[in-house]
């Protein structure tokens, strides 16, 4: 068992690729898709800009919402 930790910097981007992969079956449903595929767009790029900004705070509720989409 591995007890390496992921820093924020490592998490929320793999957090966003999966996101990303996540818009992919979201598109392949059709138009019922398109509402969760633009809640989970607004949340990456809400993610994506707090990244950019270096705001730890949104950093983390923005990991935290991504965590969240299914």
């Amino acid at each position: 068992m591995s007890d390496d930790i992921d820093t924020l910097g490592e998490a929320l981007p793999r957090e966003i690729a999966r996101c990303q992969e996540l818009l992919l079956d979201y598109a392949s449903i059709g138009l019922a898709g398109q509402f969760g595929a633009a809640m989970i767009r607004a949340d990456i790029a809400a993610a994506t800009k707090a990244m950019t900004e270096g705001d730890l705070p949104a950093m983390i509720l923005a990991y935290q919402a991504l965590k969240g989409c299914q």
